[in-house]
């Protein structure tokens, strides 16, 4: 007898931005939820790119666009690390002629295209009902947009910065920082054995909460983070002051990538840009181990201090996630079950003072989530501080910080 259960809508999800450890979890507990519901589940790959490349033909071949997700095919995926969709920075609202699919080129043709009317005509072809992308601000943004075009969207936090507004936790931040603290003690060896100052530079374009809770955790002596501009003498003197202090004569400093000198601005690798305007971040930290070298001998008796510099990079975004980001992502994608189940879209699932909840998808993009400098950031001593730890949430700063 043929099958002739009715599907009760079409579940769409996509991951943006860059990979980390958690996202795999998510996309597993949102299909196995909504396959036991009786939703059909569609995997959008490569990010905004899949669907906006997707052509609308029952006879073309958009494999390259997006897979019907089973549970066969999670949960082989479900315990590994990065996105088995693919990923991309894709913003199909400010869109490079260039960029723009070939089969579309005749109706897009300027120097930026704003390729939403396509998008949604795409979802419709697709039989979606409800889309949940899964990204940083800038892959929630351009979901915030669909939504206030009709697109019924429920949306999850993933950035290893944990800098989505509205959220304390992103997926990725826990295996973020349990690596920085891993490879930060690792190199601790090196910088005993040679009496250095190690200087790491970690992820952060914007929010230092990667080099705050490692620091804080006692991996670091100190931080510079990109809501403050540090002076580079003050920096010195006290890595300088820390390695003397130290009976195995060494120290240790963290820089977010976005970390600025007083009076000076980001430092990128190259001027080219992503859709989303950012150039790519990189070089503060051999900036910084250069200058520490130097300045040295000005607070070390004459004496110039070698420094060990490394860039964790993608070391803390690739690999398997860590509990926090194994459990957290199923919880989300349930989370997105229950509003879908519910009739609510138009959410943002996040966890606020340790309890599970969801806000207005606008949140991400009407307020900033940086790290409150006056609040949790010691300018003298160039590290986190807190007065009570009473009622803070699982890791400290809150999303109204």
């Amino acid at each position: 007898m043929a099958n002739t259960k009715k599907i009760k809508g079409v579940i769409a999800i996509l991951t943006g931005g860059g990979d980390v450890p958690g996202l795999n979890p998510a996309i597993r507990a949102i299909t196995i939820r909504a396959n036991r519901e009786g939703f059909k589940v569609l995997g959008l790959r490569r990010g905004w790119a899949g669907i906006t490349e997707l052509v609308r033909d029952k006879k073309a071949d958009n494999s390259k666009s997006y897979m019907v997700l089973t549970n066969d095919i999670v949960n082989k995926a479900g315990r590994t690390g990065g996105t088995f969709l693919h990923s991309s920075r894709t913003r199909p609202s400010h869109m490079p002629k260039a960029n723009v699919p070939e089969h579309l080129r005749d109706s897009y043709n300027e120097e930026f295209n704003d390729l939403t009317p396509e998008i949604i005509k795409n979802l419709e072809w697709l039989g979606v009902d409800y889309l949940i992308p899964i990204g940083g601000d800038d892959t929630l943004s351009y979901g915030v947009r669909l939504y206030k075009e009709g697109v019924k969207v429920v949306a999850i936090p993933k950035t290893m910065d944990n800098d989505v507004p509205g959220t304390d936790y992103c997926i990725g931040f826990s295996t973020c920082v349990t690596r920085t603290i891993m490879m930060t003690n690792n190199l601790r060896t090196s910088a005993g054995s040679h009496e250095r100052i190690l200087v790491m530079e970690v992820f952060g374009r914007y929010a230092g909460f990667t080099a705050m809770l490692p620091t804080m955790a006692g991996s670091a002596n100190r931080c510079v983070i990109p809501e403050y501009k540090f002076d580079i003498n003050h920096l010195t003197q006290l890595m300088v002051e820390d390695r003397n202090e130290n009976p195995s004569k060494y120290s240790v400093v963290l820089i977010s990538e976005g970390a600025m000198f007083k009076g000076g601005d980001m430092v990128f690798e190259n001027q080219e840009k992503d859709m989303f305007g950012h150039a790519k971040l990189g070089g503060i930290g051999d900036m910084i181990s250069a200058e520490i070298k130097e300045l040295s001998p000005k607070y070390n008796n004459g004496q110039r201090i070698n420094v060990i510099n490394q860039k964790l990079g993608y070391l803390v975004r690739g690999g398997d996630p860590d509990a926090v980001d194994s459990i957290v992502p199923m919880a989300y994608g349930n989370l997105a079950l229950d509003l879908i189940l519910g009739g609510f879209h138009g959410r943002l699932v996040v966890l606020k003072n340790g309890r599970y909840d969801d806000v207005p998808l606008e949140v991400v993009t009407s307020s900033k989530k940086i790290v409150n400098v006056e609040k949790y950031y010691n300018t003298e001593r160039l590290r986190p501080h807190y007065h009570r730890f009473e009622m803070k949430p699982l890791f400290l700063m809150a999303a109204d910080s």
